[in-house]
Order: C-alpha cells, then sequence, then structure tokens
C-alpha cells in the first residue's frame, strides 16, 4: 500500500514540477504554481512519514 503512494507522490511531484517550470518561463503565473507546488511536496512527505499514533483509549 505504501508503494503506491510513493510512486503516486512522485509523479505529482514531476507533473508539477514541470508545471512550475512552465510558471519559470513565464506561461502561467507563478502565485499558482508555487503554492501546487509547496502543497503536493508537503502531502507527499506528510504520506510517506505518518505513523500510527496513540489516540486514547475507546
Amino acid at each position: 500500500m505504501k508503494v503506491w503512494k510513493i510512486i503516486a507522490c512522485g509523479l505529482a511531484v514531476l507533473l508539477l514540477g514541470s508545471f512550475h517550470l512552465f510558471g519559470l518561463m513565464r506561461l502561467y503565473p507563478l502565485y499558482i504554481t508555487s503554492p501546487l507546488l509547496f502543497i503536493s511536496i508537503y502531502v507527499c512527505i506528510s504520506f510517506i512519514y505518518h505513523r500510527k499514533t496513540f489516540k486514547g483509549f475507546h
């Protein structure tokens, strides 16, 4: 289950990274592409390093 998350995150970062390159070439605004790239990297890191934590007794 973790492998498909890593592949999906890698693909998302790759696609949004290329989209950000278009933003650096001034084809798209940077204020749109930069947050998208940041959010995708943040979500990938949080998915990969999420650990089950103790949430109390039910």
